[in-house]
Formats: C-alpha cells, sequence, structure tokens
C-alpha cells in the first residue's frame, strides 16, 4: 500500500474514532500467507493440537497443488485482480455490513451465508460442527438451521475480536450464476405456496405499486406477482431509497463485502459438491457429507428455469438487470448468460 494510500485511509478512518480504525485495518484485504504469526494466539486455537484450516489452505499452496486447489487458486486471484480493477472507492465496513458472515471458533472458520445458494446446508454443517445439533446435518430442520442466535456472526464481536479473527480464520462464501439465484429467489419466495409471507410483505407492494389495475385478492395476498413485475420492482429507484434489496436478491457482493474482507475459498454453486468436500476437508472432517440437493436442483436445470422466466423480458429490462448485477457477474467470474439479448 503507497503512503498516500495509507495516510489517506488513516485519516478518513480517524474521523470515526479508533473503533472503526481497528475494523478497517482488520478487513483489507490480503494475500494467503501462514497465520498465528503470534505464538500466543496460535497456540489458543484448538490448543494447538492440530494445524487450523487456513494453515492447511497455505500448506496446499506451498506444493503442487491439486486440480480442485488449482481452481480454487485461480478464483482467489480473478477475485482480487478484478477488486482491484473495478472498485476504486469503498466504505467504510460497519458491524451491520458483516452480519451475514458466521464464525466457527472451535474450527477457525468463517462463513459469508448467501441465501439460495446452499445456504440451508452449510447452516446445517456448521451446526454439526460446532456440537450445537445433530452430527448428520441432513437431520436438521431446516427452520433450525435459520434460528437467529444458532450461529453466531462476525457482528456480535468487537473490533479487535473481528480483526483475530479475520486474521487467522478461513474465510469462504459459496457463490451463484446471478440471473438463476434471481430465478430461485422469485420461485421460492414469490410464487410457491410456502411463501405466503413473503407474498403478503413484497407481493401486496409490488402488485400495488406496478400493477395498472390489482384485483382486491392481489391485493391482500400478493400471490401471483409476475417475474416481469418483479424485476421492475428491482429496478424501480423507489424500491432502493426504501432501503437494502432483500437478503434473497440482494446482490452477492453486497451481502458478503469480497472485496473488503478476505475469502480464502470461492465455492460455485454450479461445482457445489466438490468445493463442500474441499472446504470440509481444510477442517479436518472429510467424513462429513454435506447434504444432498433435492432431485431437480442442479445447475443444469437451474439454468433452464431462469432461461424459461428470462425468455418472455424485453431487451430493454434485460440490459438494466444486467447492469444492476453487473459486478456480481464481474467478480465471480460469470459470463453474461447465453439466453439474453444485451444488444
Amino acid at each position: 500500500m503507497g503512503r498516500r494510500c495509507w495516510r489517506r485511509r488513516a485519516l478518513a478512518a480517524a474521523c470515526l474514532g479508533a473503533a472503526l480504525l481497528l475494523l478497517l485495518l482488520g478487513v483489507a484485504p490480503r494475500a494467503l500467507r501462514p497465520v498465528f504469526d503470534n505464538r500466543a494466539v496460535g497456540s489458543s486455537w484448538l490448543g494447538g493440537r492440530r494445524r487450523s484450516p487456513l494453515q492447511m489452505l497455505h500448506d496446499l499452496d506451498q506444493g503442487r497443488l491439486s486440480d480442485l486447489a488449482e481452481v480454487h487458486r485461480q478464483r482467489r486471484d480473478w477475485l482480487r485482480r478484478t477488486c482491484s480493477r473495478h472498485t476504486r472507492r469503498q466504505h467504510l465496513l460497519q458491524p451491520e455490513d458483516l452480519r451475514h458472515v458466521l464464525v466457527d471458533d472451535a474450527h477457525g472458520l468463517l462463513y459469508c451465508y448467501v441465501p439460495k445458494v446452499a445456504c440451508t446446508n452449510w447452516k446445517r454443517v456448521l451446526l454439526a460442527l460446532s456440537g450445537r445439533a445433530p452430527s448428520d446435518p441432513r437431520t436438521i430442520p431446516a427452520h433450525e438451521a435459520h434460528a437467529p442466535g444458532r450461529l453466531p456472526s462476525l457482528a456480535d464481536f468487537s473490533p479487535a475480536e473481528v480483526n483475530r479473527r479475520l486474521r487467522a480464520y478461513l474465510a469462504f462464501l459459496f457463490v451463484r450464476e446471478p440471473f438463476e439465484r434471481l430465478a430461485s429467489a422469485y420461485r421460492n419466495k414469490l410464487q410457491r405456496p410456502w411463501g405466503a409471507d413473503f407474498q403478503r410483505r413484497f407481493g401486496t407492494s409490488i402488485v400495488r405499486r406496478l400493477r395498472p389495475r390489482p384485483g382486491p385478492d392481489a391485493l391482500t395476498r400478493g400471490h401471483d406477482v409476475r417475474f416481469a413485475e418483479f424485476l421492475a420492482y428491482l429496478l424501480d429507484p423507489r424500491t432502493r431509497r426504501d432501503g437494502p434489496f432483500n437478503e434473497h436478491w440482494e446482490r452477492t457482493h453486497a451481502l458478503c463485502h469480497p472485496c473488503r474482507l478476505r475469502y480464502d475459498v470461492v465455492g460455485k454453486f454450479e461445482t457445489l459438491a466438490e468445493d463442500a468436500a474441499f472446504v470440509l476437508s481444510l477442517v479436518g472432517a472429510p467424513g462429513l457429507r454435506f447434504p444432498e440437493p433435492p432431485p431437480g436442483a442442479g445447475a443444469a436445470a437451474a439454468h433452464d428455469r431462469a432461461a424459461r422466466l428470462f425468455r418472455d423480458i424485453s431487451p430493454f429490462y434485460q440490459r438494466r438487470l444486467f447492469g444492476l448485477y453487473k459486478m456480481d457477474f464481474l467478480l465471480f467470474n460469470y459470463s453474461a448468460p447465453s439466453y439474453l439479448r444485451l444488444r
């Protein structure tokens, strides 16, 4: 970091107090390197009985990489390069920005969960690892996995404790092709009968704002929102003025801040089984099986469903929506879907 850049960053942080300065310094991206340079800190992790997941990853990087480890190294490098190219100005992170980063102190893990990217199963796995739930993640009900307070987040800790974990723990997230994730959120929350709460909360507002002559049933239940109406709601400037997007359709970079937080593993929904096994091998839990997705939930089927939904969306709205989610496409190396008409 250049001297001029450092002075500018330190001055800005000082204006917001010492606590934010600590947080800023702690979340700056860094290259993967051995952790626990301070032996007192290192010996406190699991009593020094074995190497941390971050150290395991560092050891892999020092030797001849397997094909899968090379894929993850390339993803880290791509993310770092893309961040440096496209994110010149970055805001200081507040505690609320860390709410999606879950903490497993026993295993030295930080996991940023992204809804509609197997986050229910990852929460199940973390609960099983922590001993807070049965050892077989498949037996943990979804509502228990999502129950508030079951898993601590980085937002629950002081700036000094946040810094310590960011420096020493393996941080990972799982991402998904942005429009397939968006289509999944629409189908799950605004189309399916079990999404009644979301339909009343968001569907009624969408219908009231965007449908010329809504019927009384739609105004009361919000159960029949069309995909085009949902996209128009996302693109409506009034939606952003009302506050951040709901987490199910918020952009991944806005949930996990990958250009401010250092992520060691970037898993993808499209290679979920292999990437999940890679993370668990670093944890030292290769015997723990990541739950398999239900039938019809694979990447090919998700692509086809998204293509069908976007087929009837005009090129004008396709281009605007691509602009809204463009940073996720760039950061995680996704190409624009072939079914879009962007020109």
